[in-house]
């Protein structure tokens, strides 16, 4: 990608969706307007941006709008949930060229799940009409806990057998492409700044509701990934004390009481869902978890209690997370939010605003995604994209 100024002016350009001008970049970051014209000449030539019209109203000669060329570059997302394994073609822009997904083969192989993903990925990219050359790279959104550095998945609670798999590295060998991985949703919580329009700005955090439940975190509009890549792992704060035990010693944790697979297994007790050939593994819970939501839906007020009770735990979890770090807002999202959407935002807004230690300085406000079902793919794709493009240090050269 060249210097440290190129993509400084490329991520100008990316946060302006109307276009910039070549004397309203060098206002914006600072630079000679000789640099701006030299760097913004690389771009054109690279095919990374496009001269997109004349705009101006006043005295002089109208601009000429510069804007991120959508076909100039692409990225493969891949969001590797226990249930449901999701792909899509997302361009420079970020919008989603190519979807598909398929349910997560069961079992204790990971190798047979790697040759899955790989594979799709192939025909996902040969059926996008997209030209090979121009993708970028691959990412992917896995659970966690992972080893960003090395690439790994490390035993993750919902994903038996996959104890230090070497993701990066096993499906880069798989498909011939760069790749990074990263948790679930940290990459939603990505997609969210990338693609989500308002409330993917300021600080929130981005509660991913999937086979598991946790919390990407943005601060200020930078990604918060902790010491290691694992920063919220929020499975045991407790929210309700005398509550089912958990597989960490404690009772009433999140894990333990507000999972899906957890609500299918109230259902099935309370007589709401037939138990007689319940399977615990992803996609059957996945299955059974849009059943009870569709009761629910449908007014069966023995599935609404369980969702609201899910949601009013959720909610606390929510309220601990919001007091220690100050934000904006919580927005909600991932593969099991569709069905839980109604019922949530009735409930968890107030929860979360009587709960919240600065309701009387700023409100919380408590929204769905901007970017859809597919944000945790989406997210993937973006890890890509941001790597590829965004403004980093190690680039960094001076201007003389």
């Amino acid at each position: 990608m060249g210097d440290f100024n190129l993509t400084v002016i490329l991520d100008a350009i990316r946060r302006a969706p109307g276009g910039l001008s070549r004397v309203e970049l060098a206002q914006i970051v600072g630079l000679s307007p000789q640099t701006i014209s030299n760097i913004s000449r690389r771009l054109l030539d690279q095919n990374l941006i496009v001269e997109a019209g004349k705009e101006g109203s006043g005295p002089g000669k109208p601009r000429t709008m510069l804007r991120l060329n959508a076909s100039g570059m692409y990225a493969v997302g891949v969001h590797l949930d226990p249930a449901v394994t999701t792909f899509v073609v997302l361009d420079l822009v970020g919008s989603v060229v190519k979807h598909t997904s398929t349910m997560t083969p069961s079992g204790a192989d990971p190798g047979a799940v790697i040759d899955t993903i790989a594979a799709q990925i192939t025909r996902l990219v040969a059926d996008s009409g997209v030209d090979p050359a121009r993708v970028a790279g691959i990412g992917v959104a896995s659970p966690g806990p992972i080893d960003l550095e090395a690439g790994t998945v490390v035993d993750p609670p919902l994903l038996p057998g996959w104890d230090r798999v070497p993701l990066r590295d096993a499906l880069a060998r798989a498909t011939g492409l760069f790749v990074l991985v990263d948790k679930d949703v940290t990459s939603a919580a990505v997609a969210e700044t990338w693609a989500g329009g308002p409330s993917g700005a300021g600080s929130f955090i981005f509660m991913y509701m999937g086979t598991g439940i946790g919390c990407g975190i943005v601060l200020n509009d930078e990604v918060v990934r902790g010491t290691s890549g694992n920063a919220g792992e929020i499975g045991h704060i407790v929210v309700d004390p005398g509550g089912a035990p958990c597989d960490c010693g404690l009772t009433g944790c999140v894990k333990s009481t507000c999972i899906p697979q957890v609500l299918v297994a109230q259902a099935v007790e309370a007589g709401v869902l037939d138990g007689s050939h319940q399977d615990t593994n992803g996609p059957a819970v996945q299955d059974s978890f849009n059943k009870l939501c569709a009761l629910a839906y449908d007014g069966d007020d023995r599935a609404t209690r369980i969702l609201d009770r899910s949601a009013v735990l959720v909610a606390r979890a929510v309220s601990v997370i919001i007091n220690a770090l100050d934000v904006d807002r919580v927005v909600f999202g991932g593969p099991f939010w569709s069905g839980l959407s109604g019922r949530y935002l009735k409930l968890v807004p107030g929860i979360v605003r009587e709960n919240s230690a600065t309701r009387q300085i700023h409100p919380i406000d408590v929204v769905g995604t901007g970017v859809g079902e597919d944000v945790g793919a989406i997210g993937a794709a973006s890890l890509v994209l941001e790597h590829t493009l965004a403004p980093r240090s190690q680039r960094l050269l001076l201007e003389g």
